[in-house]
């Protein structure tokens, strides 16, 4: 991790003005807009691909919110609120990532700093490290990305991995038909991988 980022001492939380239906008050704190760091970057080695430099935007601390599950069939919603409120640990990195098997990479070079920082065991699969990620796609050549969709909660590297490559090709097909990209959040599906 360079260690040219710019860290506060102290920051504030502020309250976000919209609604969380999965936290108990109805709103998230964060320190979003006075993040613990800004800046730095971590280097990770991409497998077959040498080494690659990923820029940090910041890192802030957040209350977790709890967890919706949507069952259609019963045509309900369930709320599973047992890590809201807890504090967590958000790291944005730039859009410095090209590829399904970078996003891995970056997600395990991350893994190995805060375990060996002693700062979380940070098991995917069990929800101690999750992955939020942006996919945007642009024409070969060109600098400015397209509308940005992200995904929420993926909870395994080789799913990152499957829901980027998903998502990619989605971008490109409705691209390719003459469509625009919609900006929103989805959430993958690892039973039916989509």
């Amino acid at each position: 991790l360079a260690v040219n980022s710019r860290i506060r001492a102290f920051s504030r939380f502020a309250r976000k003005h919209y609604f969380y239906p999965d936290l108990p008050k109805g709103y998230q704190i964060s320190q979003f807009e006075e993040p613990i760091c800004e800046g730095g970057a971590l280097e990770i080695a991409v497998p077959g691909h040498g080494q690659r430099t990923v820029g940090i935007t910041r890192i802030h601390m957040e209350e977790d919110a709890g967890k919706n599950i949507h069952q259609a069939r019963a045509r309900v919603s369930l709320v599973d609120l047992n890590r809201a409120g807890v504090p967590l640990l958000e790291v944005v990195s730039e859009p410095d990532l090209r590829s399904p098997l970078e996003a891995a990479a970056y997600l395990r070079a991350l893994r190995q700093l805060v375990r060996y920082l002693g700062i979380s065991e940070a098991n995917m699969e069990e929800g101690s490290l999750r992955c939020d990620a942006n996919v945007s796609v642009r024409p070969r050549g060109e600098t400015q990305l397209g509308t940005r969709t992200e995904i929420k909660n993926i909870n395994s590297f080789r799913f990152v991995q499957r829901a980027l490559a998903y998502e990619i090709e989605r971008h490109r097909a409705i691209l390719d038909e003459g469509g625009e990209i919609v900006q929103e959040t989805r959430l993958w599906d690892s039973a039916q991988g989509i």
